[in-house]
């Protein structure tokens, strides 16, 4: 068996250490990922035939590798039981609204999973951050986000949240790559150039929501980013984990009488 990274708990940025690195070979790195995938899969299947829901929610600094864990997390799913949902700036009907009315309409029915990339964790960090909200409705957030969770989890919907942490000096490094790979260019923002000039700013948001939403039931899990291949087989060794808890991810078995009469219709 191969040795595959975990999360840590999150209760503080200077508890998760970005630059941890993953040891093996490009092979060892190959073969457990692959086998990841495999297992999300089998989990996939589970909670479709097991009408269980699942929601796993991405958030990190811009350039922390969240798009790239996504992609290796749904590379083998079945498309159909399965959405993600890309987060950017409220649209002005949505700032109009109550800010969790665009994500409740995002969430997933009985047998998916729903992956947000960015959340309603924005109410208490790019909203704070940059005074879309004001002081009394980010503080306010946390009750209401904590709640927000609570009746999901109530409702038989299992939570996943990972935060991905990279160094100021390694999103230094991913902006200029991107800058200069026409590949990539898209990805970099002036809103991206903005937000890295309130980085301490953003750190004492991030810990406060720690501190705020890591809740027994509903936790962060810390993910090392500086290094991708760690990275993303952290993500998926952490959703396998979180996600099997209590669960028997034994593929169900045929019912009996459809495999007498395909038999019969197959002339097997």
């Amino acid at each position: 068996m191969i040795s595959t990274p975990n999360a840590l708990q999150a209760n503080q940025l200077s508890t998760i250490p970005a630059a941890i690195k993953y040891e093996g070979s490009k092979e060892a790195y190959e073969s457990a990922l692959k086998s990841l995938q495999t297992s999300i899969l089998a989990i996939q299947q589970v909670y479709w035939h097991q009408n269980k829901r699942a929601i796993i929610v991405f958030e990190g600094s811009d350039a922390s590798g969240k798009g790239g864990a996504i992609r290796r997390m749904t590379e083998k799913l079945d498309p159909r039981s399965y959405s993600v949902h890309p987060i950017s700036a409220p649209t002005p009907m949505e700032l109009s609204q109550h800010y969790l009315v665009r994500f409740q309409t995002r969430l997933p029915a009985k047998g998916k999973i729903a992956i947000f990339d960015r959340s309603w964790y924005g109410r208490v960090l790019v909203e704070r951050v940059e005074a879309i909200a004001n002081t009394t409705e980010w503080h306010r957030a946390y009750c209401e986000i904590n709640q927000f969770e609570e009746m999901q989890l109530a409702d038989d919907t299992r939570i996943v949240k990972i935060f991905m942490h990279i160094s100021a000096d390694e999103q230094l490094r991913r902006f200029a790559e991107r800058l200069h790979n026409p590949m990539k260019r898209w990805k970099l923002t002036t809103e991206d150039l903005r937000n890295r000039e309130k980085w301490p700013d953003y750190e004492t948001a991030i810990n406060q929501m720690f501190t705020h939403t890591s809740t027994v039931r509903s936790p962060w899990h810390g993910i090392p980013g500086n290094h991708k291949w760690y990275a993303r087989l952290a993500v998926l060794q952490t959703v396998v984990d979180q996600l099997s808890v209590g669960i028997d991810i034994t593929p169900p078995p045929l019912d009996p009488d459809v495999i007498g009469f395909a038999k019969k219709q197959l002339g097997l």
